[in-house]
């Protein structure tokens, strides 16, 4: 790395975690240190849940995933505008009435202290492992490509993270985190401005998104309706809906950023910004892996974007002969898929379009056809390197063709992600510990100051379990991919609960602990099971159809709401309690 990248990288980290934790310190009591004294404004809580949601598994695998298949990612995202009215007009009121630090404090006051401690250990085992991989998975690509050790950057990440939390809690994650958007937001700008910079002389946007559209990058909405159809509009209005729901209204770590709101007018117009601010932006981001895909049609790219695994591994004579044929013949396909795109856009409303689509399509299959080949005896051979090469392919860009300098910001962005949403998450790790099991279970009537050592002391504990998982975790598929699949086997079930409480008002806690329980069972069942349930075999075609192939993750969050509500009510009026306590 060039030191004047290394200048830009360190320089900005270092005056972000300093910045926080001189601005924030002298917390001395449990109001200011978990809420921040409640002096957020709407336009902080925007930025703050952004920044939370916005881990840096987005600015890396997410641009990967564009470049590999589009922009159908983004109708993940098309349910979060109506989750945030019902959020603000349900969920916020009564939590602010209630003046409670978590969400899960409602549900005892509502059901029982079995349900409140039980809901929220599921928040506590979801985004435990949660955060875990929030800090591994950009620590193992950078560290891959820029060949330095994983484990000494995880524990670097996890330390500056650590310094301010502990020091300033909330209000530390909260400044530092509009900090770091204003870096993400500027450092991916400067990269889109570039790749478009790098067209081919008479090549323009317009004409670049042209061809992503021709090459299918650009379909952002499949209408199609099924249930292993990992992205379309339905598994995303409904899908989406009720993971956004459940993130954003009972998630700990997204719900403890707008308690912190001055009034409930400024957390709800918070939350509504981000509903409304939250689909450009990830449009934003896949159209830069978009435009990647366009760039290295024009550009030179390995055959294999994972190539730094591949330089620290020792390869076999016959294997290094494989690879470099495939190379070559890679080489040769991009030459010939670079002159037919460039006749496409030349051919343009004209008798020879179609010829020339078809041209372009040829190689681009052949090339497709080429780097399967090559991960296929990197697979048989070097079984130890990762072959889900996506994830690099956006860092491949930003090192081997941004500006000296820029390198330093776009990595800065990296970093950055990866320190707000790993600070949000252990912050509402650590308050979720204390208000809900050592300040209601083991230590009730100690003092306010005892209770912010407490929360330092789990903001510790965290920070080293999450320091931990990450340097001893496996890599995903995909990496946005395993975020939102690690959420929604837990989501489903934490929605159900409050839709419940809310809605539900004749059941209780006897009826809603069981169900709960049963709920969250039948999901992991589900999500283990559901790709060959051998009792299903000889099933009807409907239950072989629904049951015997894999779930799109996105589903099992409205399947979690249904089964809690399903089986809750079925509890209360088979099981009917005599007395119910109620919180309006």
């Amino acid at each position: 790395m060039h030191p004047l990248d290394l200048v830009v990288l360190l320089g900005t980290l270092g005056f972000i975690v300093i910045y926080g934790a001189l601005k924030t310190r002298g917390q001395k009591d449990m109001h200011g240190y978990l809420r921040s004294s409640g002096e957020k404004k709407w336009w902080a809580i925007c930025l703050s849940i952004m920044a939370t949601q916005a881990s840096a598994i987005t600015f890396i695998s997410t641009p990967g995933q564009a470049y590999e298949s589009g922009m159908g990612f983004l109708q993940i995202y098309f349910g979060l505008p109506l989750a945030m009215i019902v959020i603000s007009a349900v969920f916020i009121p009564v939590f602010y009435k209630l003046n409670v630090y978590t969400a899960y404090e409602y549900l005892e006051g509502r059901f029982n202290l079995a349900t409140r401690q039980f809901i929220a250990f599921l928040f506590l085992v979801s985004r435990g492992l949660g955060v875990g991989l929030t800090l591994y998975a950009p620590a193992i690509i950078l560290s891959t490509i820029l060949g330095w050790n994983l484990n000494l950057l995880c524990v670097c990440i996890g330390v500056a993270v650590i310094l301010y939390i502990y020091i300033g809690g909330e209000k530390a994650v909260s400044q530092t985190q509009m900090l770091q958007m204003v870096v993400i937001l500027s450092g991916m700008a400067m990269a889109l401005i570039m790749l478009i910079k790098y067209l081919p002389s008479g090549v323009s946007l317009k004409d670049a998104t042209y061809l992503a559209g021709k090459m299918g990058k650009m379909q952002a909405v499949d209408t199609k309706f099924s249930l292993d159809g990992r992205y379309n509009i339905w598994s995303g209005l409904l899908g989406g809906f009720f993971l956004s729901l459940s993130y954003f209204g009972t998630d700990q770590s997204q719900v403890s950023r707008y308690l912190g709101g001055s009034s409930v007018n400024e957390s709800k117009l918070g939350l509504f910004f981000n509903g409304i601010v939250k689909i450009p932006m990830q449009f934003f981001i896949l159209f830069i892996g978009v435009m990647t895909y366009i760039f290295f049609m024009f550009h030179s790219s390995p055959a294999f974007f994972n190539y730094k695994a591949l330089e620290k591994t020792t390869l076999s004579a016959d294997v290094k002969q494989q690879l470099a044929a495939e190379e070559k013949q890679h080489n040769l396909i991009e030459v010939k898929r670079k002159n037919a795109a460039l006749e496409l856009l030349h051919s343009r409303n004209t008798a020879q379009e179609a010829t020339c689509m078809d041209t372009l399509r040829k190689y681009e299959q052949q090339d497709t056809a080429i780097r399967a080949n090559v991960k296929r005896i990197i697979q048989k051979n070097v079984p130890d390197v990762e072959t889900h090469d996506t994830d690099y392919v956006f860092l491949t860009f930003v090192l081997n063709h941004m500006p000296v300098g820029l390198i330093g910001l776009l990595l800065a962005v990296m970093f950055c992600a990866a320190m707000s949403s790993t600070a949000g998450q252990i912050s509402s790790l650590a308050s979720t510990t204390v208000v809900d099991y050592y300040k209601r279970s083991i230590k009730k009537n100690a003092s306010e100051k005892h209770y912010v050592n407490a929360s330092k002391a789990s903001t510790l504990l965290w920070g080293a379990i999450t320091i931990g998982f990450a340097v001893s975790v496996s890599l995903f598929e995909n990496l946005v991919q395993a975020v939102n699949i690690l959420g929604s086997l837990f989501y489903g079930t934490i929605l159900g609960v409050f839709i419940v409480a809310f809605f539900f008002k004749f059941v209780k806690g006897a009826a809603i602990f069981p169900a709960a329980v049963a709920s969250e069972a039948i999901i992991i069942l589900l999500y283990v099971f559901s790709k060959n349930i051998p009792f299903l075999s000889g099933a009807t075609s409907l239950l072989h159809l629904t049951f015997c192939q894999r779930i799109s993750y996105l589903w099992y969050n409205p399947i979690g709401v249904v089964l809690v509500v399903a089986f809750s009510c079925l509890f209360a009026v088979l099981f009917p309690t005599k007395k119910e306590i109620q919180i309006k």
